[in-house]
């Protein structure tokens, strides 16, 4: 017995972010960085100095894969790790000169092209966008 999923904003949801991940993907092959790797340094540039933990909600990823992720944009010189002078237990991180000048170099092709990918929507369509994407998100936190 062959079993489909009959909810169609669900599909579609999934259907379309995964396009919009592999558009992003192919981007950032011209840069040498993962998605992953992107995202921790788009929250760097954007927040400024953040603790790996706040990183780590921000992007929805696990503790274990950013420390492989923040090991690997070290290691780039992407970023540095520095620690916290009120609380020893807590490690910050900040984007390197290198890390700054990258991101100010990449971010207006990576803006544009978002901007090419949900420019169709009204104003008033992106609005109800978010906000029906914000009771989708709301029932993940639900207690059944």
């Amino acid at each position: 017995m062959q079993s489909t999923c009959k909810n169609k904003a669900y599909l579609a949801l999934m259907q379309t972010s995964k396009e919009i991940q592999e558009c992003i993907r192919a981007e950032l092959a011209k840069t040498d960085l993962h998605v992953t790797e992107f995202s921790v340094l788009e929250v760097l540039y954007f927040h400024g100095k953040q603790t790996i933990h706040e990183v780590a909600q921000r992007i929805l990823v696990s503790s274990g894969s950013m420390t492989y992720v923040i090991d690997k944009l070290e290691r780039k010189n992407m970023l540095k790790r520095v620690p916290c002078p009120d609380d020893r237990r807590v490690i910050h991180l900040v984007l390197t000169p290198y890390g700054e000048a990258f991101m100010q170099s990449i971010m207006p092709r990576h803006q544009e092209r978002v901007e090419q990918l949900f420019g169709s929507l009204s104003e008033e369509e992106s609005g109800t966008f978010v906000q029906l994407l914000g009771k989708i998100k709301h029932q993940l936190h639900v207690q059944v």
